[in-house]
C-alpha cells in the first residue's frame, strides 16, 4: 500500500504534541526549553530564526540525538524540553515523531512552523549566510 507525504504527516500529528504559536512563544525564555530549527541551512538567512534556537538540520537530527552515534550532540542528553520547528510544520511533525520513537522526551513541535511564527509578528534573529 502506498502512503503519501501528507498521510505521513497526518499520522504523526495523531501521536505527537503540537504547540500553538502562543504556547511556543510563552516558552521562549524558559531555560528548560530548547527550540530546534530543523530547516536546511540555506533557509535560515532568508528570514532568520527564532531567537536562541539551535540549528539541527533535518538530515542529521536523529544522529545528533542518538547517544550511540558518532555525531551525537550533548545538548540532546540534557533532559530539557525540545520544541522543533521547520518552515510550515510538516518536516517538524515527522521529526518530532522520529525523536519521540527514539525515546527523546519531552519533544514537540510548533503548529505552522516558522512561517506562522513570523506572520504572528514574533521575535526573530538574523542568520548570516555562510
Amino acid at each position: 500500500m502506498k502512503i503519501s507525504a501528507k498521510q505521513l504527516v497526518d499520522n504523526a500529528l495523531l501521536k505527537i504534541e503540537t504547540l500553538s504559536i502562543e504556547q511556543a512563544n510563552a516558552l521562549l525564555n524558559d531555560d528548560s526549553t530548547v527550540f530546534v530549527d530543523i530547516r536546511d541551512i540555506r533557509e535560515l538567512p532568508r528570514g532568520g530564526k527564532i531567537p536562541g534556537a539551535l540549528h539541527a538540520p533535518r538530515g542529521m537530527l536523529e544522529f545528533w540525538v542518538d547517544p550511540e552515534s558518532e555525531y551525537h550532540r550533548d545538548i540532546f542528553s540534557t533532559g530539557k524540553r525540545f520544541v522543533l520547528y521547520c518552515a510550515k510544520s510538516h518536516r517538524s511533525a515527522l521529526a518530532t515523531l522520529a525523536l519521540q520513537e527514539m525515546g527523546l522526551m519531552p519533544v514537540c513541535h510548533i503548529n505552522g512552523g516558522f512561517e506562522a511564527w513570523t506572520k504572528a509578528g514574533l521575535a526573530t534573529e538574523t542568520v548570516e549566510k555562510k
